[in-house]
């Protein structure tokens, strides 16, 4: 269904029965991301599966400064506030759970619990972040003069995603395809707004968010594993769990330990 909020058209999904579970995907995902994990957790929740702003079957408006991570937070908000959900479980991945986390910040009463796979609170170092960002706005820029489909084909050979190209065949030409569906427009300026490198560093925050919180990363993302180390340590109500056998993207990998440990976590 698709739903009017905020001057922008966002395309969601609803399915299952029980608490709320809002879902937000990662950077060129869509709401299409979790229905590896729907079969196990729409057994015991109603899941709001969402499309962001420039992405899946959402909007993507000309103008970069609407996708703003700021923006974001308000836009999940309100269309909780749309469908009369006032607290809500949230599942977020990589982009995803940065803008989870900054929700669960900014809106801690409408949070029970969350869970967060392969995210961060974002970069502490201004330095880093003004870098972050310059390579950010280059990489947005090459996306408006090649096009979708060099874009799609260019994001899914980074490294951070290699150990996915051990996945039948079926599912990364899925993968490729639900890529495919949103635009350059909408990549390239949801790579300007909502870049790491924009968003605020919620490091400081971290010991002040007291909302039970379970992170999850692959045990061959190194990186992310020690990010997840760092934020267990900072949180006063969360532990990690590292899967086996999985990279960055944990819930494509090996979905049924996911939907396992996120089950189990939110009973």
């Amino acid at each position: 269904m698709k739903i009017t909020i905020n001057d922008i058209t966002l395309h969601i999904e609803i399915t299952g029965s029980g608490p709320a579970l809002l879902a937000i995907h990662g950077f060129t995902g869509s709401g299409q991301t979790w229905q590896p994990l729907v079969p196990t957790l729409a057994q015991d929740h109603t899941l709001v599966l969402v499309d962001l702003i420039g992405h899946g079957a959402s909007a993507a408006p000309p103008d970069p400064h609407r996708y703003t991570i700021e923006q974001c937070v308000t836009d999940l908000l309100t269309l909780l506030d749309y469908l009369g959900i006032e607290h809500t479980d949230l599942l977020g991945y990589s982009m995803g759970g940065r803008i989870g986390l900054l929700l669960t910040a900014h809106a801690p009463t409408r949070i029970r619990r969350q869970i967060l796979i392969g995210a961060s609170p974002g970069l502490a170092d201004p330095a880093e972040r003004t870098a972050r960002l310059a390579s950010d706005e280059a990489l947005a820029r090459l996306i408006e003069e090649r096009g979708l489909e060099w874009f799609v084909d260019y994001w899914a050979a980074q490294p951070i995603f290699a150990s996915q190209q051990r996945l039948p065949p079926a599912v990364l030409a899925a993968q490729r395809a639900q890529r495919l569906a949103g635009s350059a427009q909408g990549y390239a300026n949801a790579l300007r707004g909502m870049s790491v490198g924009r968003q605020p560093s919620l490091w400081a925050t971290l010991p002040t968010i007291t909302t039970p919180t379970l992170l999850i990363t692959g045990a061959l993302d190194s990186k992310f594993c020690a990010i997840a180390a760092q934020m267990t340590a900072l949180m006063p109500h969360a532990r990690h769990e590292i899967v086996p056998d999985a990279g960055h993207a944990v819930h494509l990998e090996q979905p049924d330990a996911v939907a396992t440990l996120v089950s189990a976590f939110l009973a």
